[in-house]
């Protein structure tokens, strides 16, 4: 089996995967028809959708499939700057202190998902809000701005975030 179809049929069976367990969360039964009913859906999809799922250019683990301890670091740096920005933004409410603009920037996360999970944890964070992702470009509405300079001002609204990012998705 060339290395070509190996991939497309790991991405048709992990896109098979994914899918049933989506099924299972919403469906939260276990009865047989149910289970039948639900594996050949996912079946069924998979073979019309994987492709789509995970893309061809994407489909090798190192872009996919997040390494777990860097994730967990990665969620907990990202709850820790959910509340500070939460309460930098309640100080700046009160004191009237905003500068918002709009900042241009770049990321060096290679992964496609990476990249997504970059644009929508800046989204997350209070004050600010992702505009466009496009490949390695984003825009972003930043309410904290302190610099014209695009470079410096896509370092602060991505921070740490990016750094920890791109050891998940290597």
């Amino acid at each position: 089996m060339r290395a070509d179809q190996r991939w497309r049929l790991i991405r048709f069976f992990i896109t098979s995967a994914v899918l049933y367990l989506i099924w299972l969360i919403f469906t939260a039964s276990v009865e047989p028809f149910s289970l039948i009913a639900g594996a050949l859906g996912s079946v069924f999809v998979a073979a019309l959708t994987y492709d789509e799922f995970i893309a061809s250019h994407e489909a090798s683990l190192n872009s996919f499939m997040p390494k777990p301890l860097m994730l967990i670091l990665y969620l907990l740096l990202l709850l820790y700057v959910l509340y500070v920005s939460s309460f930098q933004l309640l100080a700046a409410v009160f004191t009237g202190r905003i500068n918002p603009r709009i900042v241009h920037f770049r990321t060096r996360v290679k992964s496609d998902l990476g990249r997504m999970v970059l644009s929508n944890s800046i989204t997350f964070t209070p004050g600010t809000i992702t505009i466009d992702l496009n490949d390695d470009h984003l825009i972003v509405h930043w309410i904290f701005c302190n610099t014209s300079n695009s470079r410096a001002a896509g370092e602060q609204v991505k921070g740490r975030l990016e750094k920890l990012l791109r050891r998940v998705w290597q």
